[in-house]
């Protein structure tokens, strides 16, 4: 977090002096702080306008099942804005097809790996995804009921039964849905534990097979302000007032057990090694979050320099 703040400021290099964080790439403490998140939430969710609740969860979902922005900006330059009434599964795989012939289409942020079995018959990893989409979220209503939820929990089963045996992506895509006007429930009411955040977990609680690893990111939040005065780090600052929600904890654990591989590698959990490096970052965002959070009005305009040393703002 003091490595955000430090960009956010204007700083260019001397982010840290921990060689583990300078060497190799984590993500933000607050998932809706990274660059990806940053895009949907900016540009696939609140930019543009004529989109009903139906086509601002199909365009999400879209979006997050590639996770990754050329691959967006390439569909919608040729599609235009993605919509229920212009989703057309064949016209999309094809294009998808010849563009992987010479790039990734998916992010490798966490692999997209499992579908039903009725789905066996399409090839091609984005053809199968893309089908699952239009018979599960489309022609059997699932966007509709997600509309209609009463809570974030609900949410999330509803996404699980479509994806099956997926419960993590479910989980993030319920979150992902949240950031919209569509739904609005409380990040804290719900939590869903993904692989590597348990693999931190088991590393930080001697116990924790006694417990549901979503209670020990529970315990982590209730504990959050608690154990920063125990251990001396009272130096932390939030996002613009904003507390780490579930989401954000549970993220955390995930980049704590990539962070213990270097750091701690006696403590082995399946994984040895971090296997992306930090580059050079890119240009600093202009940051933008959902409104019903009610932090932009705290934001200033990012600070770069051009290739000719020109500060922009």
């Amino acid at each position: 977090m003091n490595i955000f703040w430090k960009r956010y400021n204007g700083q260019t290099s001397g982010f840290t002096k921990d060689p583990i964080l300078a060497k190799h790439k984590f993500t933000n403490v607050y998932r809706a702080q990274d660059r990806v998140s940053q895009f949907l939430i900016d540009s696939v969710i609140y930019k543009g306008t004529g989109y009903n609740e139906e086509d601002t969860l199909l365009r999400i979902l879209v979006f997050k099942v590639f996770n990754n922005i050329d691959t967006w900006l390439f569909l919608e330059q040729h599609l235009g804005e993605i919509k229920v009434s212009n989703f057309d599964v064949n016209k999309i795989s094809s294009l998808l097809a010849e563009r992987i012939s010479h790039r990734p289409i998916f992010s490798a942020a966490y692999m997209m790996t499992g579908s039903h079995s009725k789905y066996v018959a399409y090839k091609s990893k984005h053809e199968k995804w893309l089908m699952m989409i239009k018979h599960e979220m489309l022609d059997d209503k699932a966007l509709q009921k997600i509309v209609k939820a009463t809570s974030l929990q609900q949410v999330y089963s509803i996404l699980e039964s479509c994806f099956y045996e997926r419960s993590f992506l479910a989980y993030q895509y319920a979150i992902d849905f949240n950031y919209s006007e569509v739904i609005d429930f409380n990040e804290n009411s719900f939590v869903k534990a993904g692989i590597g955040s348990i693999r931190g977990i088991k590393k930080c609680f001697i116990d924790a097979d006694r417990y549901t690893y979503e209670d020990c990111i529970r315990y982590t939040q209730n504990n959050f302000l608690k154990h920063q005065e125990q251990y001396g780090f009272t130096s932390f600052r939030n996002l613009f007032g904003r507390l780490p929600t579930l989401i954000d904890l549970q993220n955390c654990f995930c980049e704590t057990d990539k962070y213990l591989r270097v750091k701690m590698p006696e403590l082995q959990v399946d994984n040895i090694r971090i296997k992306q490096k930090f580059t050079n970052p890119k240009e600093n965002l202009n940051y933008f979050f959902p409104p019903k959070w009610n932090i932009n009005k705290f934001i200033k305009p990012c600070i770069t320099k051009n290739s000719a040393g020109l500060t922009l703002f």
